[in-house]
């Protein structure tokens, strides 16, 4: 980005000096001319000099839309990142509840099994627990699968999730 910078200064600079040179020339009366091959040269140097003036300004245009492309790009490939990081952290932050409800229910049958008490409901809600983180690591998968498979479709040419 930088060596962007460095050409549009570059090429600012030219154009700055290319008009002040015109109005320099214009500011002037005309100097008698010669004779009319000396004008012609002149003549010639003025389009050489447009025609310059006038492809530089066209790679300073080309150098700005290919920054805005990019800079679009990378903006949008940040929003991206953004909602699938929340989605991540969302995701965490269930497994987390879903544990720590595991762990809680973990506890209450050892206690029961220590004191010699089988609890129906209890190992129910243990199993039930248990379906749940693991269905929350199927879900965090799948995630990541789809991110991956997002990833990896424009590398391939391909449109259809698998």
């Amino acid at each position: 980005m930088s060596d962007i910078s460095d050409f549009e200064a570059r090429i600012n600079a030219a154009l700055e000096r290319i008009g002040r040179g015109m109005e320099a020339l214009v500011s002037e009366p005309p100097a008698p001319v010669p004779d009319p091959e000396a004008e012609a040269a002149l003549h010639e140097a003025l389009a050489a000099e447009k025609a310059a003036n006038a492809q530089l300004e066209e790679r300073v245009r080309a150098i700005r839309d290919k920054q805005e492309s990019q800079v679009a790009q990378l903006e949008a490939r940040v929003a991206k990142l953004s909602a699938r990081s929340e989605a991540a952290e969302n995701e965490v932050n269930r497994i987390k509840q879903i544990n720590a409800q595991l762990r809680q229910t973990n506890t209450a049958l050892r206690e029961a099994n220590a004191a010699g008490v089988g609890d129906a409901d209890l190992i129910n809600s243990a199993l039930r627990t248990e379906l749940a983180a693991l269905s929350a690591l199927r879900d965090g998968d799948r995630a990541e699968l789809d991110d991956i498979i997002g990833e990896l479709a424009p590398l391939t040419g391909e449109t259809a999730n698998a």
